[in-house]
């Protein structure tokens, strides 16, 4: 959450909707209440794009606009802003529409024509909706667990930014020192000072680099973590993946942390085809960051090419056509029965959205032969 949206003022109404008449009726009749601070929008994507420094309180949005949907833009905004009040509105009263809306969790729906008064009155309500829920929202603890110095910070560095930035506590536990692909000490300093850099915690285990198991103790230390610092979210690495200390610590993971309430694996470069995100948070305004975190590793990023910026840059564009905005980082959710995906960074059902979905499942594939690889 921001600090103005806890501090006060004329609430913020976010309106998108793509007839300039109507658009501009809305402006008119919104912003005569001297109590509300209306911005308005004509296209989906401009909207994405501004909603963060706009910070409403309040969207108001067609559904059918140009650039992305109102569904789409409802989807991208709720991932970061879940305490943001939604109302839908359409010239389509249909029961599939309605039951778009109920699923995407929007707050009103509206069918084309409608009175001012409504308007006004819907959005004032739930313009004081959103304020205290903002107030009353608590931060998670999201735990971040990686086989090898910069590998958290390859796969989810934006996301844990944003998550720095939306209040909640950042957990990184490394469990190697990554000895096969550097000098120990020296990725020991560079894990410590990215850590810092974004205020997160560190845990530095020291696993046999290339040999970490997947049964003891591995399972054993991500118990010891999860017990100390009480996550509600965990990242970790994808079963998909060429690197057997990956895969080991993906089962590991999933054993240690299963009753946490939302997992979900990132993106490594050594990642499969097999790899099969179905969600896809937006990081816009944070890739610089996500770079600072990387350039922290001075002994990796002359001899790793996907740490280049302009390859991290790129990967991360790719992924936003399917989520929107222009970067995202890719996750396969294998558990969220909290809605913490929905919301506030980063799904109400294992089968749901959070940014945007792939089609198919998301359940766990074949494991790749498993090649020796250095981290």
């Amino acid at each position: 959450m921001t600090t103005s949206s806890v501090r006060g003022g004329p609430y913020r109404i976010l309106i998108v909707e793509d007839d300039a008449d109507l658009a501009e009726l809305l402006r008119v009749v919104l912003g005569r209440r001297a109590d509300l601070d209306v911005h308005v929008f004509t296209d989906g994507l401009a909207a994405l794009a501004a909603w963060r420094s706009v910070d409403p309180d309040v969207v108001l949005t067609d559904i059918e606009l140009p650039g992305m949907s109102g569904m789409d833009l409802v989807e991208q905004i709720r991932l970061q802003s879940p305490a943001l009040s939604v109302v839908v509105m359409t010239a389509h009263a249909s029961v599939d529409y309605a039951v778009r809306a109920l699923r995407h969790q929007v707050d009103d729906f509206l069918v084309k024509p409608f009175r001012s008064s409504d308007v006004v009155s819907k959005v004032t309500a739930l313009a004081e909706t959103s304020r205290r829920r903002r107030t009353e929202q608590a931060p998670q603890v999201v735990l971040a667990i990686g086989a090898h110095p910069d590998d958290v910070e390859i796969g989810v560095g934006g996301l844990l930014a944003a998550h720095r930035a939306a209040g909640d506590s950042v957990v990184i536990l490394t469990l190697s020192r990554g000895a096969r692909g550097g000098d120990a000490d020296d990725r020991q300093h560079e894990s410590l000072a990215a850590a810092e850099l974004i205020g997160a915690r560190l845990f530095l285990e020291d696993l046999t680099d290339t040999a970490i198991g997947a049964a003891e103790p591995t399972v054993s230390i991500i118990e010891r973590v999860v017990a100390e610092v009480s996550p509600t979210v965990v990242y970790t690495h994808s079963a998909n993946d060429r690197h057997q200390d990956h895969r080991a610590v993906h089962q590991a993971a999933l054993v240690a942390t299963r009753r946490v309430p939302t997992f979900a694996c990132y993106q490594s470069p050594s990642a499969t085809v097999d790899f099969r995100p179905t969600r896809f948070a937006p990081i816009d305004g944070f890739t610089d960051a996500k770079l600072a975190l990387l350039a922290c590793f001075a002994s990796q990023t002359d001899r790793r090419e996907y740490l280049e910026p302009d390859f991290v840059l790129a990967t991360a564009r790719y992924w936003s056509r399917y989520g929107g905005g222009r970067s995202c980082e890719p996750l396969e959710v294998l558990r969220d029965t909290s809605d913490v995906l929905t919301g506030r960074t980063a799904g109400a059902t294992e089968d749901g959205p959070v940014a945007g979905t792939a089609g198919g499942g998301h359940g766990l594939v074949a494991v790749p032969d498993p090649t020796v690889l250095a981290s």
